[in-house]
């Protein structure tokens, strides 16, 4: 079947080491859209942090959506109007909270235009650049996530001191969250069976797009749900192993050398069919 949508995730995929879309991947896009398939960002990232991306590739004037902060929040890519949302449990929320304070980790959540932070720390520091965020220090963390709640949780650290905290998470925590790295130095708590592959399903109902019709981009394992639910899920070569081995396709580029523009050019303008079982492009 053609791909009638593409999702994009885009840190390390869409966007390039100095965070720009090169020309050749935002003309193929371009395309793309011309030719009537609907693109989709499927972040990590807040609202507020994709409005310059949309603007480049015109998403503010064509039908669709955007889904943000992994999975928990869906706006229409136009009007930016929120679409569907969820999150964390209060208690559940509470309780990863805790048990992450215990030992010793830092924890941010994340508002409109805001990174709040339970203390300042280097990853945070960088989270700030990347977004061009505003890093605040409430005076108690605790409190605040009590009055406002949040849509996910973010403990940034050396990703040799997260994998045991991970660890620790899932025992004591089990179903009552989702957990995933996004970037190696980034453990992620989400509400329970929330996660890109679960709302790119809800965007694709809305669109109308089967499932074989829907190719995804993506590097790391925040992208993984996505990748294997989609028709088509595509792995970066310059991304996780373990999301190399559940994708369809591996790009023969990385993020920086025009992957999604070879991906694009060659299956959905080209008109080459897609392979059957998982092969390295």
């Amino acid at each position: 079947m053609a791909i009638k949508l593409i999702a994009l995730d885009l840190d390390d995929t869409l966007l390039r080491s100095d965070l720009t879309i090169s020309v050749r991947t935002k003309n193929a896009l371009k395309k793309a859209v011309s030719a009537g398939v609907v693109v989709v960002f499927a972040t990590g990232r807040v609202p507020n942090a994709l409005s310059n991306y949309v603007k480049v590739l015109g998403l503010h004037k064509t039908e669709g959506y955007l889904i943000c902060g992994n999975g928990t929040q869906i706006l229409d890519s136009r009007t930016g109007k929120l679409i569907d949302d969820v999150r964390l449990p209060p208690q559940a929320a509470l309780s990863a909270f805790d048990l992450v304070d215990a030992e010793d980790f830092c924890v941010q959540i994340y508002d409109g235009k805001n990174i709040i932070v339970s203390r300042r720390n280097e990853f945070s520091d960088a989270d700030e650049k990347l977004t061009g965020m505003k890093q605040i220090i409430p005076g108690s963390f605790r409190s605040l996530l009590v009055e406002r709640g949040a849509y996910k949780m973010v403990i940034p650290a050396d990703p040799m001191l997260l994998k045991p905290l991970e660890e620790i998470l899932r025992n004591m925590m089990g179903d009552e969250i989702t957990l995933f790295t996004s970037k190696p130095y980034y453990l992620e708590i989400l509400p329970p069976n929330c996660d890109k592959g679960s709302a790119l399903e809800k965007v694709a109902a809305k669109l109308g797009v089967p499932r074989d019709g829907v190719m995804a981009f993506g590097d790391s394992m925040n992208d993984e749900a996505m990748i294997r639910w989609a028709g088509c899920g595509v792995a970066m070569c310059n991304g996780d192993d373990r999301i190399k081995k559940a994708a369809r396709l591996v790009t023969e580029k990385s993020n920086d050398d025009d992957g999604i523009a070879q991906v694009i050019e060659r299956y959905v303008l080209g008109g080459e069919s897609l392979p059957i079982m998982p092969l390295k492009i």
